[in-house]
């Protein structure tokens, strides 16, 4: 009753103070201890369920704290809920809150607690706010009571038996063609797999392919709009195509024809070359050789050789004095129309008595029959008629 007294003592007192607004400012006994120095934390939340003011607020399980208040988000759609944390829990500025039930049929409560160690940053200070994205909330009993509901009437739990009896009329006296297409299946699960990094490797090709293909949007559209008038060209002379695939046709019966009618005279021909052909492969290497120095007379390769500079110093005297050329025959000893067939014959044969049937002086200037002193014979007389000796 002393109790019950001071309480409401209290809670009249507080009434001539401020504005009562309900049994949620009356503090609870028994509630979590706050300390002397108490901060305030705000959290939104996309749903509080049944969460109401003096509910508790733990980190690891533990009280530190209870909810002050709750009200509506200045968005419109979250719930913000206003929470007293005593000062000596210490918690990083980017902490997690998490609406959580105590039991089956508990009550409702706020968990707080840090994120991962590498994540941590700062520390949580008073009039810090949590935003929706670090809050969340626990599957309430009731939702799993409702889906469950749900499954077992309407949900289609009834159709089990049939799904089962449907599944065992189609595999009864299938089972070999079924295991053979599982372990085709595990045959084929176990290539890709071992075939994960080809397959990756042509993921990225085409990937990159297909970031190409974007850079060049531009020009691909070009280029399929060009294409218009050339196909509009193509579509004009259809007619001269076709024409022309046509004429190509009966060009290739008339070919197909005459090659039929030719073959054996193009099997001998090509059998008459064949000794040629083979002459030409024993020489090898030798005929590109000869043609190189076919090009090259009077000076072949080997003459480059010899020469020390740039250019050869080839000097070239002809003589065509007539006398010169009268004096030189006179000198040899050998009659120079035996050289023409006709005369050489008749100077050069014999009689049945070995005599010359046309003897001819001997040329030049030495002693012998028919030019004494060197002035007879056929030099003397070319030299009379030239007017003068040698």
């Amino acid at each position: 009753m002393r109790r019950l007294a001071l309480v409401a003592v209290a809670a009249l007192t507080l009434s001539g103070c401020s504005e009562f607004t309900g049994i949620y400012d009356v503090p609870l006994p028994g509630g979590a201890d706050l300390g002397d120095h108490p901060y305030t934390v705000k959290a939104r939340f996309a749903d509080v369920l049944d969460l109401v003011p003096q509910s508790g607020v733990k980190v690891n399980e533990v009280a530190v704290g209870r909810v002050e208040d709750i009200q509506l988000a200045p968005d419109g759609w979250t719930a913000e809920v206003t929470m007293r944390v005593n000062g000596d829990v210490t918690l990083p500025a980017n902490a997690l809150a998490m609406l959580r039930q105590s039991s089956l049929l508990g009550e409702k409560y706020v968990e707080l607690s840090p994120p991962p160690p590498d994540r941590a940053a700062g520390r949580l200070a008073d009039g810090a706010l949590i935003p929706v994205e670090r809050t969340n909330r626990n599957t309430d009993i009731e939702e799993v009571l409702g889906a469950l509901s749900m499954l077992l009437n309407g949900g289609g739990i009834e159709q089990l038996q049939n799904i089962a009896q449907e599944l065992n009329a189609a595999l009864a006296g299938n089972e070999a063609d079924i295991r053979a297409t599982l372990n085709g299946v595990d045959d084929l699960v176990s290539t890709l797999d071992e075939s994960r990094d080809d397959v990756t490797h042509a993921i990225d090709g085409l990937n990159r392919l297909a970031d190409t293909l974007n850079k060049d949007k531009d020009r691909l559209a070009g280029a399929i709009e060009t294409l218009g008038p050339g196909l509009q060209v193509l579509t004009d002379q259809r007619t001269q195509l076709v024409t022309m695939l046509q004429s190509l046709d009966s060009l290739s019966d008339v070919a197909v024809r005459t090659v039929d009618a030719s073959h054996e005279d193009l099997v001998a021909d090509l059998t008459a070359l064949t000794p040629a052909l083979r002459k030409l492969g024993e020489a090898g290497s030798d005929l590109p050789k000869a043609l190189e120095l076919l090009f090259t007379i009077p000076f072949s390769d080997e003459a480059a050789n010899g020469v020390h500079g740039d250019y050869f110093n080839l000097y070239l005297r002809v003589d065509l004095n007539l006398q010169t050329i009268i004096d030189n025959l006179s000198r040899s000893r050998r009659s120079p129309l035996q050289d023409i067939p006709i005369v050489g014959d008749l100077t050069g044969g014999k009689d049945g008595e070995g005599t010359p049937l046309l003897p001819v002086p001997i040329l030049g200037g030495g002693s012998g029959s028919g030019a004494p002193g060197g002035s007879g014979g056929l030099g003397g007389l070319i030299g009379g008629i030239l007017g003068g000796g040698r």
